[in-house]
């Protein structure tokens, strides 16, 4: 008897990266879906991490949102900015640079009556310097840029003038950060430029994602 062909493998339907939807972790919004477009670069954080993150976050401020004052510089589909504003963030900026990914940004805004929100369509970069020249600053900045473009280096030294005192970087990546478990002088002074005037409060690894969270000890010496 004749044998009948194997089935081809299926194929995921929204692709091998993340489906088409994140959701909320917690707070007043907590399980409500966030779509993700299928934008170039666009790579949400995963709930996952997320949870870990903002464990953390909750760990380092006494779990107190109610003054947090944010700001998200690669907003992507929101997941990180909303999910501050969904746990009483005081306020949270965030940027894009893609009109339909600001566009679905301010739908989601619409949909959560979100007031404490504000959407901004604009080069990171640029908004980063032009909020430090009018001396903006705040409680948490999210930094989840696109990988393997070296935006890591380019933008965290624009946030240490944004940060308040005490403030904290979450800082997304593709790989660690350079020598970010070592420590010692001598692991301070091999450290690149950019990172030096930066301490890793917390790193970590789910899959292929490094997630760090930092804070500016200052210029170095």
């Amino acid at each position: 008897m004749q044998k009948k062909p194997a089935k081809a493998a299926k194929t995921p339907v929204h692709g091998p990266q993340h489906s088409n939807q994140v959701r909320i972790i917690g707070g007043t919004w907590k399980r409500t879906p966030l779509p993700v477009l299928a934008a170039l670069g666009l790579r949400p954080t995963p709930d996952r991490v997320r949870e870990t993150v903002f464990n953390w976050i909750n760990h380092l401020r006494n779990a107190n949102w109610v003054e947090a004052q944010v700001l998200d510089l690669f907003a992507g589909s929101g997941a990180l900015g909303f999910e501050a504003a969904s746990r009483g963030a005081k306020s949270v900026l965030m940027v894009d640079s893609h009109s339909p990914v600001v566009r679905q940004l301010e739908l989601i805004q619409e949909k959560l009556k979100a007031d404490t929100v504000q959407i901004v369509r604009g080069d990171a970069f640029a908004v980063a310097q032009s909020a430090a020249a009018r001396s903006q600053r705040f409680d948490l900045i999210f930094l989840d840029p696109p990988y393997q473009q070296d935006f890591l280096s380019r933008i965290l030294p624009l946030c240490a003038p944004l940060l308040k005192e005490g403030g904290l970087v979450y800082a997304e990546s593709g790989v660690p950060l350079p020598l970010d478990t070592d420590t010692g002088a001598e692991a301070d002074a091999a450290r690149p430029d950019w990172l030096a005037p930066w301490e890793v409060i917390r790193a970590d690894k789910a899959g292929m994602v490094h997630f760090h969270l930092l804070r500016y000890k200052g210029a170095a010496a």
